[in-house]
């Protein structure tokens, strides 16, 4: 008689176990939510670290170091500049997120150093299987390595000064 009573004691425990584990699921489905994004100060050319995205491309990659940032949503923020062959020069404000493999595209740069929001804002898959995607050189080699964000700002200027892929 004395087991079934020993039993009908463990079932509270038992039944909080139980909650406590399904309550860790929900804190884990809980919805992934953007911080919001400031704008840097316009890139300046001694800050300028230089990236290789593949032998299919001719022109000059830089990341602005001084923009990078790496958030508490997990998104590495940074300033993109990219000098083409016939001498154009694009700049940029993006986020990659690690997590899911997606960039953003948040303002371009003008050259009286004035910003404009871009139009599209929204997130996007990141062209893995392009040579040409500078978002994939830089989600693959420089923030985030096995698909996890840099954990701050001095690995990824780190990576990009030692040239990491």
């Amino acid at each position: 008689m004395k087991k079934p009573l020993m039993f009908l004691l463990y079932l509270p425990l038992l039944a909080h176990a139980e909650w406590g584990t399904i309550e860790q699921d929900f804190e884990q489905d809980k919805p992934w939510v953007e911080v919001a994004a400031q704008l840097p100060a316009y890139p300046r050319t001694e800050n300028l670290l230089p990236f290789s995205v593949s032998a299919a491309t001719r022109h000059r990659y830089f990341i602005d170091a001084a923009s990078i940032s790496v958030s508490e949503d997990h998104v590495v923020r940074y300033t993109a500049v990219i000098e083409t062959v016939g001498g154009a020069k694009n700049i940029s404000f993006e986020g990659l997120h690690c997590e899911t493999g997606e960039s953003r595209l948040y303002a371009y740069g003008h050259p009286d150093g004035s910003w404009s929001k871009a139009r599209d804002a929204g997130w996007k898959d990141i062209q893995f299987r392009s040579p040409l995607s500078y978002q994939k050189a830089l989600y693959e080699g420089f923030f985030c390595p096995e698909g996890i964000a840099v954990k701050d700002v001095k690995t990824a200027v780190r990576n990009l000064q030692q040239g990491a892929r």
